[in-house]
């Protein structure tokens, strides 16, 4: 939004009309330097400037591209100041991350004429916010207010601004505050309590035709794929489309009406790469516009949904059409950028969800503001919350090297932890009957506070405030990276939204095993020889604390939703465990395309400058040899997803991996002995289910996906991509002629496992947690891709 392209912003407001047009210095400078020099404008910074100086000062900033002045009148007389300007372009860089959309904003409200008029610095925040949102490509507003400035601190709050925390900066110590478009449009200032209902309410900018079709566009070649993949739907040449760059022509048929056409390739393991700029849609013959939510009422009876649950699926499809809006409106990281990229920026970037799930962004329980605040992709800094629970009510579980003291005193600070209990002194409480667990702030706000009113009111729980640390939520939504102290633990909360086929809460029962778990696991990984030479490691969630007073505990039923709302575990974080010069990345990443189509692995391997086969084995190497030799070795496997692996690159080259995820997703798959704090991961099944650990989880659930993405983008033949998988096989076997034979991984067929069916079948609980193995759903065989294709001599 630029004065050149601005003319004037019109808006009716309860006050009156209120209007905003681009400052005219020459026109405006009587009235000015009159406005800034008042007493009342102390916080503005000039008041002693004389004339000229205050006219110099606009003329600057009417010569800046990246900082704008506009005056704003209100039934047409001149009323206030206000200033637009790119944070990238100011001071601030230097303080906190710049996202793509901000923009920082300042204003000035004429000194009273006379007695002053109720509602006026409302009326004129209000309209000032309504203009800079008027401007689509700005979805997050950035102020800096002097900390002396009490007026202007809780005129922000009612629009809907978040301290983030204090700054100096080279003329005040200042508030860092930041406001989303979804958080004004429901503050108090905006109108959400009715106080101001003819104020403007615009759209999110991303909930517009633009985004929401790239979105559809998307999603649904992502459905036709995976469905097809997955034997629900089979599509079928269709000679009327030419083969073009994105493959054969398909056709698809939902019923007698519509029809769907496109160019794909196909790969290994029945998958298809669709060319979604080639998607079409008729309905009775005429072209119709590509809707996700119509393709799966056309397929619901194919699909399988039972009729109670179609209206849940729909609404994660709804959830995740809404977020895939959102990222491609608001996320514009090319991945050549994402190749130097740090840790928390690439897992903010990425785009896609887990990739075989269509409905992957479900979210169900998180409204616009939510979003802004706590996905993953907003990247908006978050202090969590936290309680005091008492302790002969709650449980905490520590692993080896971990006591409870010294933990929260790592964690949180001394001063913080004065602060905590100098709040139950207050309250006439002892802080050493208390321990301390954090909670999400969605969760507290929206369920602790309510599911649990009676815990809180006889305090059994004690909300005692938000940490000093901020936090960035990571891609699994609930768990939570210390961006001011990056050593520190991870931190994954209780969260009871619908996502994924999954309430996403925590047991403080199945909490309290997750200590012990990731101990036996990591001496394990530690002990070998073969995984310490691959640079293999886990992530340790090596402390835990779960509330159980509440009734729901109490009432003895099964464990249910309200039994999984109050418990947090910490894991290690993997920054301190790196070399100078390495690097992290989600190893989810590797899948990721830009709003361009460019992928960040084929950026990675020019990057990298080696050739692509290379690279890959390195990769492998890295990835693969360990998920193998657990499996041979020890019968110990993993969920290998790439948001359960951190990658570690030098020279944009995966050197070594952490495992993470550990207490909830790995599984003993023997009936030998194991310690009894150990006993929940046995998972005794025969071989032909051993083997799907990797056909499965490796190939089928991720390398098939690299495999298409190399192939389709000129990097590495499909065919070498499995040839190199299969010498990764050959030279583990090579390596260990003892473990070789254990299990046949050149079978020409193994078992079809189908997870979107899994969600279709009960999008409100996938899988039984207590039989995982008997909840799945298999259809038919796939042909082993590493038996199709030979290892070349040495």
């Amino acid at each position: 939004m630029t004065a050149a392209t601005t003319t004037m912003f019109t808006i009716d407001d309860p006050l009156g009309r209120m209007t905003v047009e681009p400052l005219d210095v020459a026109g405006h400078a009587d009235l000015l330097h009159a406005w800034i020099t008042h007493p009342r404008s102390v916080f503005w910074g000039m008041p002693d400037a004389d004339f000229d100086t205050v006219r110099r000062e606009y003329q600057r900033i009417d010569a800046n591209p990246h900082h704008h002045a506009w005056l704003g009148r209100l039934d047409g007389v001149p009323l206030f100041l206000t200033e637009t300007y790119e944070p990238a372009h100011s001071e601030l860089a230097d303080h906190y991350p710049v996202q793509p959309g901000d923009v920082g904003m300042h204003v000035l409200v004429a000194p009273p004429d006379g007695e002053p008029r109720h509602g006026v610095t409302s009326a004129v925040m209000r309209t000032v916010m309504a203009f800079v949102f008027a401007d689509p490509a700005h979805h997050r507003v950035v102020v800096e207010p002097d900390v002396r400035n009490e007026a202007i601190a809780v005129k922000n709050a009612e629009a809907g601004f978040v301290v983030d925390r204090l700054i100096q900066l080279s003329d005040k110590q200042a508030r860092l505050s930041f406001c989303s478009r979804s958080a004004f449009s429901a503050s108090r200032l905006a109108g959400a309590d009715g106080s101001a209902t003819e104020s403007p309410m615009t759209p999110p900018a991303h909930l517009a035709p633009g985004p929401i079709a790239a979105a559809h566009r998307q999603l649904v070649a992502k459905a036709i794929a995976e469905f097809s993949h997955e034997r629900l739907i089979q599509p079928r040449p269709d000679d009327t489309l030419p083969a073009g760059p994105g493959g054969d022509g398909y056709q698809l048929t939902t019923g007698d009406r519509v029809a769907y056409r496109f160019r794909a390739r196909r790969y290994a393991l029945d998958h298809w790469l669709i060319d979604a700029a080639s998607l079409t849609r008729e309905v009775d013959g005429t072209p119709a516009e590509l809707d996700a939510l119509d393709l799966v009422v056309e397929l619901r009876e194919t699909l399988g949904i039972p009729a109670k649950l179609l209206g849940t699926y729909l609404e994660e499809i709804s959830a995740t059409l809404a977020g895939a809006a959102w990222k491609h409106h608001h996320r514009r990281e090319r991945a050549a950028d994402l190749v130097h990229a740090d840790f928390q920026t690439i897992e903010a970037a990425m785009t896609e969800g887990h990739p075989l799930f269509v409905a992957n962004n479900g979210r169900i329980g998180f409204g616009l503001a939510d979003h802004e605040a706590y996905a993953p992709e907003a990247g908006t800094p978050v202090r969590l919350v936290w309680l005091a629970v008492r302790r002969d009510l709650s449980t905490f579980t520590a692993g080896h090297g971990v006591d409870e003291q010294s933990h929260y005193l790592d964690e949180l600070g001394a001063e913080t932890l004065h602060r905590f209990a100098d709040q139950l002194h207050d309250l006439g409480l002892d802080p050493a009957n208390y321990r301390y667990l954090p909670v999400h702030p969605w969760q507290w706000e929206h369920k602790v506070g309510v599911t649990f009113a009676a815990d809180v009111a006889s305090r059994a729980i004690v909300p005692v405030g938000t940490s000093p640390d901020r936090y960035r939520a990571q891609q699994s939504i609930r768990t939570f990276f210390n961006i001011d102290h990056p050593h520190r633990h991870y931190v994954k909360t209780a969260l009871s939204i619908q996502n994924m086929g999954f309430m996403r809460g925590l047991s403080p029962a199945y909490m309290r095993a997750t200590p012990p778990i990731n101990d036996w696991v990591a001496d394990l990984v530690a002990a070998d020889d073969t995984l310490r030479d691959c640079g293999f490691e886990v992530l340790r969630e090596l402390a835990s604390v779960g509330y159980t007073g509440d009734a729901y505990h109490r009432s003895g039923a099964p464990v249910s939703a309200y039994q999984r709302m109050l418990a947090a575990l910490w894991r290690e974080s993997p920054v301190p465990r790196i070399a100078p010069g390495q690097r992290l990345a989600t190893m989810a990443s590797l899948l990721h395309r830009d709003r361009d189509g460019a992928h960040l692995a084929t950026a990675l391997i020019a990057a990298s400058g080696l050739p692509a086969a290379d690279w890959l084995a390195r990769y492998l190497r890295a990835y693969l040899r360990p998920l193998l030799h657990c499996l041979l070795g020890h019968d110990l496997a993993f969920m290998p997803h790439g948001e359960n692996l951190i990658l570690v690159l030098a020279d944009h080259v995966p050197v070594r991996v952490f495992m993470k995820d550990i207490g909830e997703e790995v599984v003993a798959m023997h009936d030998r002995e194991l310690p009894a704090t150990v006993e929940r991961i046995r998972m005794p099944v025969d071989d032909d289910f051993r083997v799907l650990a990797v056909f499965t989880d490796v190939f089928d659930g991720f390398l098939r996906f690299l495999a298409a993405i190399l192939d389709a983008d000129g990097v590495l033949p499909a065919d070498r991509f499995w040839q190199l998988v299969a010498e990764c096989v050959r030279q583990h076997g090579d390596d260990h002629p003892q473990l070789r034979d254990r299990l046949n991984f050149f079978a020409p067929t193994f078992r079809h496992s189908c997870l979107n069916r899994l969600q279709l079948r009960n999008t409100l609980q996938m899988v039984d947690l207590t039989d995982q193995a008997g909840s799945l759903i298999f259809v038919g065989t796939q042909d082993n891709p590493i038996a199709a294709v030979a290892a070349p001599a040495p």
